[in-house]
């Protein structure tokens, strides 16, 4: 019998398309404003997929897991997954304390591996938790469901989670270290990326399916770089009819800079010839001026450095509504030679599978990597 532990943080991912770049603390504000649950139906996601691919030896598979919020409420009726065992209840609001609470009860009772719901919060939270007991090479699955997640236990889908529980369960992936990366969301919020090495975690290695850890490739050089790819930017897109969609990072803003454009570091903003018409924008936001405008928009995107996810990690506004306004061929990534290093694929993960299989389809997409320089990438979707 192989035992799994299933934890679902019911308030990750909530501040996304609202622009909020996190949601702890934030959870009660961000369902006041109608933001819609992210981790309980992704996790619901993951579950259904999991059980196609194991219907024939579901009976030999036990879940640990919480009653309600934490993990009953999510896991789909007329399924079989195989034994439910409870060793929990949550109800009303949760905090990393109660993730805490319910991993020190899974791991009493005996499990071979954790799949959990949640961000890098979470992920520190439980971390931080099978470190105080004693058992740190304890393997977890993370479902990516926060606004951004930088650690490496992450897989890249939750289909891509279960495929990362299957393959692990028929023994064909080793169990490796990984980083957990820690992100401050107050500075986030404030603009200011600051990220640290907080612990190492265990997790089967996959780099089909597993996202990876987020790395900083910086090159000294690089500033005649950014700056021909500004005026490529300011020759080719600035123009009165073209409304420009600039997404988050330091790549942009510095693109930004040049061309005269004050752009927030990790929100989204929107240009309209020479001015900003939109700066840190959640998805309404954007909405409401992607709808006033008749005229040709374009998204200008970078990857996350050594994931490669272009869209699903940190642009949550970015909502397969408001791409499906935009059209996928307007989509337009930047690179600099240096994040080239570490990114050989752009991962798509919109959170819409019809708009994600048409990204499959499309297979490539165009990145501008320097003035009036472009190459082709293969378009990820897990």
């Amino acid at each position: 019998m192989i035992r799994l532990g299933l934890v679902v943080n019911p308030d990750a991912g909530l501040g996304g398309k609202l622009g909020l770049k996190g949601s702890d603390g934030k959870a009660n504000f961000a369902r006041s404003m109608g933001a819609d649950d992210r981790s309980g139906p992704r996790i619901t996601t993951f579950l259904n997929y999991f059980s196609s691919l194991h219907k024939e030896d579901s009976s030999e598979i036990s879940w640990i897991t919480s009653e309600g919020r934490m993990g009953t409420e999510w896991i789909p009726s007329g399924i079989n997954l195989g034994e439910i065992k409870i060793i929990h209840k949550s109800q009303g609001e949760t905090s990393s304390n109660d993730t805490k609470d319910v991993i020190k009860k899974i791991i009493d009772y005996g499990v071979d591996l954790i799949v959990y719901a949640g961000g890098d919060g979470t992920t520190r939270d439980i971390v931080a938790e099978i470190i105080e007991l004693n058992n740190p090479k304890l393997p977890l699955i993370g479902v990516p469901t926060g606004v951004k997640m930088y650690s490496g236990s992450f897989a890249a889908s939750p289909k891509a989670a279960a495929e990362v529980l299957s393959a692990w369960i028929r023994g064909d992936l080793l169990v490796a270290s990984t980083e957990v990366l820690d992100l401050d969301e107050e500075r986030y919020r404030d603009g200011e990326w600051m990220v640290r090495h907080y612990a190492e975690a265990y997790t089967p290695s996959s780099p089909r399916w597993m996202q990876g850890s987020k790395q900083r490739v910086e090159v000294s050089s690089e500033e005649e770089i950014i700056e021909g790819l500004a005026e490529h930017v300011r020759e080719t897109l600035v123009k009165e009819d073209t409304m420009i969609i600039w997404g988050s990072g330091g790549t942009l803003q510095s693109i930004g800079e040049y061309i005269g454009f004050n752009l927030t570091t990790l929100g989204i903003d929107i240009s309209l010839g020479r001015s900003i018409v939109g700066s840190d924008l959640d998805e309404k936001g954007i909405l409401k001026l992607l709808n006033s405008h008749s005229g040709k928009f374009i998204v200008l995107l970078s990857p996350m450095g050594g994931q490669g996810f272009l869209i699903g990690r940190g642009n949550l506004q970015l909502s397969h509504t408001v791409i499906s306004k935009i059209g996928i061929d307007n989509i337009l990534g930047v690179v600099t030679p240096a994040k080239l290093l570490t990114v050989r694929k752009l991962r798509i993960e919109t959170g819409d599978e019809n708009l994600d299989s048409k990204f499959a389809l499309k297979k490539y997409m165009k990145v501008l990597q320097g003035y009036r320089t472009t190459r082709i990438l293969p378009i990820s979707v897990d």
